[in-house]
């Protein structure tokens, strides 16, 4: 994937846009926006700059000039890497959408990847690992012939299931999270994929990991379908999500992620074939200083018929 344009490719508005981002760190934002606009008047196809006028402008309060840039910014980039719909969703000016675009979260992680593990684990306290290990193994203590990690990331999931899997495959859609689980040496394949479409022609896996993956995807429906496909009849599915507080079945955070009803989940386990072997509400991670509560799920196969 071509990478995020960070600079305009025009010396005179990369100097403006420069000190845009000062005015804006100094808390100036009606400045910064006049400025990086005036920026983008010399380079009007520049998709990240008018993704960080739209929050500038949002920061200065006019969210119309905002939904604006926004939209600007997706259609001169409709893959929408910078998720400039979902900025148009959390404002209300466009419609909720079930999942982020995939494109936004493969550049995202690519992003992330070398300072992944540090800024998860040591920074924001994560825990998912360790959490769904404990949950599977009290679900079903031995080992696995064979388990799929989905978004497997750099592979921390994969250090706690290496110990119970005979055989383990790591998928993720970010060469570069590929690129930093490959160097720690516990996967026996690794594969670039992504979540929503993916495609596996191999032999049915006796447990399913998806750690902190579903916090992109909104409307689970499918994506539970694709894995009860992926299992065997005795097959295991252990997956987290953040935990919604309020009504309905996911919303869109302003964090641009989602969380999910703990009913909707399970709905949803049983409409695609899974009984719940345990559910528990914890704090998966810290976020801006506060504790993030997620549900940590082993689900079974059902029995056919």
């Amino acid at each position: 994937m071509k990478p995020l344009q960070a600079s305009s490719g025009d010396l005179n508005a990369d100097r403006r846009a420069d000190y845009a981002e000062m005015l804006c760190a100094d808390g100036d934002h009606t400045a910064a926006a006049e400025l990086l606009l005036g920026a983008l008047e010399l380079t009007p196809q520049w998709a990240m700059g008018w993704f960080r006028l739209g929050e500038m402008q949002q920061a200065a309060g006019a969210p119309d000039l905002a939904a604006q840039a926004w939209t600007m910014s997706l259609q001169l980039d409709p893959t929408d890497r910078q998720g400039a719909a979902l900025n148009l969703q959390l404002i209300g000016k466009a419609p909720a959408a079930d999942a982020l675009p995939s494109a936004f979260v493969e550049t995202l992680f690519d992003h992330y990847a070398e300072s992944f593990d540090e800024s998860l684990v040591e920074k924001l306290g994560y825990r998912l690992p360790q959490l769904l290990d404990q949950a599977i193994r009290t679900a079903r203590p031995g080992r696995f012939p064979l388990v799929l990690d989905l978004g497997c990331g750099t592979g921390l999931m994969g250090q706690r299931l290496r110990p119970i899997a005979d055989r383990l495959e790591g998928y993720d859609i970010s060469a570069r999270m590929l690129k930093q689980a490959r160097a720690k040496g516990v996967y026996d394949f690794l594969g670039k994929a992504d979540l929503r479409d993916f495609s596996y022609a191999g032999p049915k896996a006796q447990l399913v990991t998806v750690a902190d993956v579903f916090i992109y995807v909104g409307a689970l429906d499918g994506v539970v379908k694709t894995m009860a496909g992926l299992l065997t009849e005795d097959g295991l599915f252990a997956f987290s999500v953040e935990k919604l507080a309020g009504d309905g079945d996911f919303v869109l955070l302003p964090s641009r992620r989602y969380a999910h009803s703990q009913h909707h989940v399970r709905e949803v386990l049983a409409a695609n074939g899974f009984s719940v072997l345990s559910l528990e509400t914890t704090v998966i991670r810290q976020d801006r200083r506060e504790p993030v509560e997620g549900l940590v799920v082993v689900a079974g196969r059902l029995p056919a018929g």
